[in-house]
C-alpha cells in the first residue's frame, strides 16, 4: 500500500495555485535561513514541488492522462475529432484543452516546479547542513538534507526534460528569480543548452541520492521518491535525447538533423548512457526489480505496490488513494457500463483516452505475451445480454439472472490501452480520482536504453564500453521475458522492441522524434491502416467477421458473489489466414458471430473518422511535433516568449 504521499499535503506556504509561473513565493523566499536549517521545514518545500504534479490540469488529469504522447503508429487519442486537435498535430496556440490562464496548465506548473526546485537547491546549499560526497554520513539530519538536495536536482532535471520533450526550446532558468530577477525576462534557449545542464545536474543527483533501501525516512524503499537508480535512469534518457535528432526552428540550428552535429560528443553521450545503465545493471541488489512476469509490472502498479524492491518502477509520480489522480480512468479499457458489477469498480467514469492502433496487433509475434497485456479488444459490460441473438447458448450459466458481467468485443477501431485495469486494483475505485500512480521509468526501459547505446544509437556513434554491459544480452533479456527467442540487435530491431515493450507508457512519440522518423512512421501507419481497411497487401488474409466464445468465471471479476461473470475464451477470424468459420462453429455450442470492420455507419477505419494526423496538412507532422507555447503563457512572459514553426502564422508552412 501507499505509505507516503507528498502530493496531497496541504501546505499554505508553498501552494501557488492562483499565481503565474514566474511567482516564486515559497518558504525559501520568505525566511531561507529558518527554513533550510531545519529538516522538517525543508521537507515542506519539497512537498510543495510534488503538490504541483497533483494539481488540476497537471499530471493529475492531463500529462498522465492521454493529452501527451499521441498520436503514434501504435497509440492514438480516442478523442481525435472536434476539440482534440492536439492529438492530430493540428493544435493551435489558443487550444482550450491544455492551456489555462493564470499558470494552471502544464507549462505553468512545470515552470513553477522548476522555480521551487531552484529555491530548494539554493536554500539547502546556502543554509542547510549537508555534504556533497559519495558516502552517507552517520548524522541523520545531514543525510536527510543531503537527500533532499539530490531530490531537488533530480526533480528540476525531470521537469526540464518534460518541457523540452513537449515544447523543444524553452527558457533556461537555473537560478531562482528571488536571487536573480533577470530570470523574469529570460528568452527561450537552445534546447541543447538545457540538456547539457540537466545532464550535469543528474550526475550531481546520482552522487547525492542513495540507493532506495538507504534513503532516509519515508523515502526508503519507496517508488514515489527518487533514488540513485532513478537518477541514473533519467540521465540515460536525457543523454539519448541529447544524442538524437529533432525538428529545429530557424532561430538556432546545431545541425541539419541531430541536436548536436559533433559525432564525438554523440559517442560520449552514448558512452555515458552505458555507464549510467551499468550502475544499475551491475548492482545485484537492483536485479530483483526486473519482474519475471510482464503482466505483473502493471498489476502491481494498479494494486498500489510502492515497495521499491517489489516493483519494476524506479520512480513514479505518486497520487493519494482516491483523492487525486485519474491515471487509470484515462488509460484503461472502458468499464463504465460495469459500474457496481466489475470488481473494484464502485463508481466513476472511464475516459479511456488512449487507443491502440490495430495494426500493432499484427506487428507482435503471436507468442509475445505483451500483446494481450498492452491492448484490450473488449470492454466490460453489465447488462441482460439482449444484444446476443442467442444469449442462452452464449451464456448457458446465465439461467434466469436478469444481468450478467461479461467482456464485450470491440470494433477494430476501438482497441484500448490496457496496462491499467480496475480489476487489478487492490482497493475499490469510488470516483474518477482513483489515485493510481503514474510510472515514469522502469527496469525494462533501462535494458533497452543500454542496448541502444551499445550500437551507437540512431547516429551509429559507437560508445566506449568498459562497463561490462552486453547490449545484445540486455536486448534479448527483454525478449525472453516476452516469451520470445533471441534476435540480432540492430537499430531496426531495437526500435521495434521498444515499441512492443513500451506501448501505452507515453514513450513512443518521443522515441520517434529523437530518432527523426515521426513523420515517415505516421505516414506509413496511415497507409497500413488503409490497407487493413481494404484487406489487401499484407492484410489480404483478414476477414470482417470474427467468432467468439465465452467462458464462465463465476464471481472472479465481480463486485459481489451473486453477479455471474464471463470472459472471452476463444476468438476465431482475428488472426491472418483465419478465414471462414471455426471448425466447431454452431450457435448451439456457444459461438457468437460478429463484425469488427464494418457496420451500418461504415468502415471502422475509414480515413474520415480514424485519424492519426490531419491528412490535409501532412507537413504539420514536422512543424507541430512540439506543442506551441500557448497564448495565455506568452501573454505573461513580458514579451520574451514566442512561437516558432508554423504556429506564428497559424498556417502550415
Amino acid at each position: 500500500m501507499k505509505k507516503h504521499q507528498y502530493i496531497v499535503l496541504a501546505l499554505a506556504a508553498t501552494i501557488c495555485a492562483g499565481c503565474n509561473f514566474f511567482d516564486s513565493t515559497s518558504p525559501s523566499a520568505m525566511d531561507g535561513a529558518q527554513v533550510y536549517s531545519n529538516v522538517n521545514n525543508t521537507e515542506m518545500v519539497v512537498a510543495g514541488i510534488y503538490e504541483l504534479f497533483g494539481a488540476d490540469h497537471s499530471y493529475r488529469n492531463t500529462l498522465a492522462c492521454g493529452f501527451q504522447g499521441q498520436n503514434t503508429d501504435v497509440e492514438h487519442g480516442t478523442k481525435n475529432s472536434g476539440k482534440a486537435l492536439y492529438n492530430i498535430y493540428s493544435i493551435t496556440p489558443v487550444d482550450g484543452d491544455i492551456s489555462r490562464s493564470g499558470g494552471k496548465d502544464p507549462w505553468g506548473y512545470l515552470n513553477t516546479a522548476i522555480e521551487r526546485c531552484n529555491n530548494l537547491i539554493e536554500g539547502i546549499e546556502e543554509y542547510g547542513d549537508t555534504v556533497l560526497t559519495d558516502e552517507p554520513k552517520k548524522n541523520e539530519a545531514i543525510n536527510k538534507m543531503r537527500y533532499m538536495l539530490g531530490e531537488g536536482y533530480f526533480l528540476r532535471s525531470f521537469c526540464y526534460y518534460e518541457l523540452v520533450k513537449l515544447w523543444g526550446d524553452v527558457p533556461a532558468r537555473f537560478t531562482s528569480i528571488q536571487k536573480d530577477e533577470t530570470g523574469l525576462t529570460l528568452k527561450k534557449s537552445d534546447r541543447t543548452d538545457v540538456l547539457k545542464h540537466i545532464r550535469e545536474d543528474l550526475k550531481i543527483a546520482a552522487r547525492l541520492l542513495p540507493w532506495s533501501n538507504e534513503c532516509p525516512g519515508t523515502a526508503a524503499n519507496y517508488t514515489g521518491r527518487p533514488s540513485k537508480a532513478a537518477a541514473y535512469a533519467m540521465l540515460a534518457r536525457v543523454d539519448l535525447m541529447y544524442a538524437g535528432k529533432g525538428v529545429r526552428p530557424a532561430t538556432w540550428q546545431s545541425g541539419p538533423e541531430f541536436l548536436v552535429d559533433d559525432p564525438a560528443l554523440r559517442a560520449e553521450l552514448n558512452t555515458e548512457v552505458m555507464w549510467a545503465c551499468a550502475q544499475i545493471l551491475n548492482n545485484s541488489a537492483e536485479d530483483v526489480k526486473f519482474q519475471t512476469n510482464y503482466e505483473d509490472i502493471f498489476k502491481k502498479v494498479c494494486a498500489d505496490e510502492t515497495n521499491y524492491y517489489n516493483s519494476e518502477v524506479f520512480w513514479e509520480i505518486a497520487f493519494a488513494n482516491g483523492s487525486r489522480g485519474q491515471v487509470l480512468q484515462y488509460n484503461c479499457p472502458k468499464m463504465t457500463d460495469a459500474l457496481g458489477a466489475l470488481k473494484h469498480n464502485v463508481s466513476g467514469s472511464s475516459n479511456s483516452a488512449v487507443g491502440i492502433v490495430p495494426t500493432l496487433y499484427y506487428d507482435y509475434d503471436s507468442k509475445d505475451v505483451r500483446r494481450d497485456v498492452t491492448m484490450s479488444r473488449y470492454i466490460w459490460v453489465y447488462d441482460d445480454a439482449s444484444g446476443f441473438s442467442d444469449a442462452a447458448a452464449a451464456f448457458p450459466e446465465k439461467g434466469t439472472d436478469a444481468q450478467i458481467l461479461y467482456q464485450k468485443r470491440q470494433m477494430i477501431s476501438d482497441f484500448y490501452a490496457a496496462k491499467y485495469r480496475v480489476e487489478w486494483m487492490a482497493r475499490d475505485r469510488t470516483g474518477n480520482d482513483e489515485g493510481v500512480n503514474f510510472p515514469i521509468i522502469r527496469y525494462g526501459d533501462v535494458l533497452l536504453m543500454a542496448a541502444e547505446a551499445s550500437i551507437g544509437g540512431i547516429g551509429g556513434d559507437m560508445p566506449t564500453n568498459t562497463y561490462g554491459i552486453d547490449g545484445a544480452a540486455c536486448f534479448n533479456k527483454v525478449r525472453a521475458r516476452a516469451g520470445l527467442g533471441t534476435k540480432t540487435l540492430n537499430m531496426q530491431n531495437l526500435q521495434d522492441e521498444r515499441k512492443f515493450e513500451l506501448t501505452g507508457e507515453y514513450v513512443r512519440k518521443y522515441d520517434l522524434m529523437r530518432w527523426g522518423i515521426l513523420k515517415e512512421t505516421l505516414e506509413m501507419a496511415h497507409m497500413r491502416l488503409d490497407s487493413m481497411n481494404r484487406h489487401d497487401g499484407s492484410f489480404a488474409q483478414l476477414q470482417d467477421t470474427i467468432y467468439i466464445k465465452y467462458k464462465y468465471v463465476g464471481d472472479a471479476y465481480s463486485q459481489t458473489s451473486d453477479i455471474k461473470g464471463f470472459v472471452i475464451d476463444s476468438v476465431y477470424g482475428l488472426e491472418k489466414n483465419e478465414l471462414g468459420v471455426p471448425p466447431t462453429y454452431s450457435k448451439e455450442n456457444g459461438w457468437v458471430k460478429t463484425s469488427i470492420y464494418s457496420s451500418s455507419s461504415g468502415r471502422a477505419l475509414a480515413p474520415d473518422n480514424y485519424m492519426l494526423f490531419d491528412r490535409d496538412y501532412p507537413e504539420r507532422l514536422n512543424g507541430r511535433q512540439y506543442w506551441p507555447i500557448f497564448t495565455s503563457n506568452v501573454g505573461t512572459s513580458n514579451g520574451t516568449l514566442w512561437n516558432d514553426y508554423d504556429y506564428a502564422t497559424g498556417e502550415a508552412e
